[in-house]
């Protein structure tokens, strides 16, 4: 892609999210956005068809650098620490928009992907760990740990990343392996 492509895409998403930083989505207009980010109309145009285009492109990004990141090095047994920690970064580094994908919905479906991904990944793992498992069992499992994950990395960034990666990550861990008992009854 053409430097000034990027650049001009670049200013157009910076500029979106510090408008979605103050208003709701319905309340931001493409002048609007043109008029801060010094373009006009018809390059806004080139790219996107409106803003809703626009967030949804940012959510597909978003999602493709997550998976990206899952996918750093696929020879190894990855556990579900490796995911967490990938989501989390992508989140960290990039967080006034994790904070609008995550908060401004409530619920970041656009992820579905990644954790359908992700739990592809460990369900094949745990059948290969433990193979008399029940495939019912994993699916609960899945479900329970997976939007349960989620939920933490959601009340991170609510907290405004209040934690490292690695903490949340350790905390997404224990919790899948050891569930609450660890965090009510601390030694």
């Amino acid at each position: 892609m053409d430097r000034r492509v990027k650049y001009t895409k670049k200013v157009i998403k910076d500029t979106f999210i510090d408008l979605l930083d103050e208003k709701d989505i319905n309340k931001v207009s493409v002048s609007e956005i043109c008029k801060i980010a010094d373009i006009n109309r018809a390059t806004f145009y080139r790219y996107y068809l409106d803003v809703f285009d626009l967030l949804k492109k940012m959510e597909e990004e978003f999602v493709e650098d997550v998976k990206n990141a899952y996918n750093k090095d696929d020879n190894i047994e990855q556990s579900l620490s490796y995911y967490a920690i990938a989501l989390l970064t992508i989140c960290y580094e990039n967080q006034k928009l994790a904070k609008i994908l995550f908060t401004s919905t409530g619920k970041p479906y656009f992820l579905n992907s990644i954790l359908e991904e992700a739990y592809s990944k460990c369900k094949a793992r745990w059948t290969r760990a433990i193979p008399d498992i029940d495939e019912d069992d994993i699916e609960y499992a899945s479900v329970f740990i997976f939007n349960g994950a989620l939920g933490v990395v959601n009340y991170w960034i609510k907290c405004d990343f209040d934690k490292t990666v690695e903490e949340v990550a350790k905390i997404i861990q224990d919790l899948a392996h050891y569930g609450i008992k660890r965090f009510i009854y601390k030694k």
